[in-house]
């Protein structure tokens, strides 16, 4: 018997069970089968080399094709989310997923909500202004600093999100298209690494007049 055989099968069972958490595949045979289906077209990407992106025969770089494919991204799941929100009490896609970060994190700073949603300063204070008119969320004097504000979401709050969130689901739902299991867990991973690269710098508030010129001075990687 080849025993290499034998533990590579073990391997991949021990690797299915680890990814089959969410039970997204039955717990048998014909599960498992089903999910290593899903990871052959990443295997043979692996194996074959580069993928194609548009441009690429004329010199556009992979930064330049990620970069795009991201800003795509980003309009294709706004367009979703606001088709979730219509006839409700949310003007944007924004009022929800502040409520969703007070629901599932509890009470916090102002500054802190913003930062958690990667957003400037004065968009921010618009968008939580906007929350408190509504009665859906609600400010309150720090018990350690007067001079900070505390939100927190309001029951009408809660309900106003409960009463959307089939709609929201069904679109981030969408957002993720036909990816397999195996593919959102990967893709989950190399997001989550850029957004650990990119959360650090947003941090700083580096003056954007001159973010571009000491971030690549930073990182040798970045190509001028």
């Amino acid at each position: 018997m080849n025993y290499s055989v034998v533990k590579d099968v073990i391997r991949l069972l021990e690797e299915f069970d680890e990814e089959n958490k969410m039970n997204s595949y039955p717990s048998d045979v014909e599960g498992f089968k089903a999910w290593l289906s899903g990871k052959e077209p990443l295997e043979l990407n692996n194996q074959t080399g580069e993928p194609y992106w548009a441009g690429k025969e004329s010199g556009r770089s992979p930064e330049s094709a990620i970069s795009t494919s991201l800003v795509h991204l980003n309009r294709y799941a706004k367009s979703y989310s606001k088709s979730a929100i219509i006839d409700s009490e949310f003007a944007t896609q924004e009022d929800f997923i502040y409520l969703i970060n007070l629901k599932t994190f509890g009470a916090m700073t102002k500054m802190e909500l913003i930062k958690k949603n990667v957003h400037e300063k004065s968009v921010g204070m618009l968008i939580i202004n906007r929350l408190i008119n509504l009665g859906l969320v609600e400010q309150s004097d720090s018990d350690t600093d007067k001079r900070t504000k505390i939100i927190k979401i309001t029951n009408s709050g809660i309900r106003s999100l409960e009463n959307q969130m089939r709609k929201i689901r069904t679109a981030t739902n969408i957002v993720a298209g036909d990816l397999s299991y195996s593919e959102k867990m990967q893709l989950i991973r190399i997001l989550d690494k850029l957004e650990k690269f990119h959360q650090p710098i947003f941090n700083r508030n580096i003056d954007t007049k001159n973010l571009i010129d000491i971030i690549s001075k930073e990182y040798s990687f970045i190509k001028n």
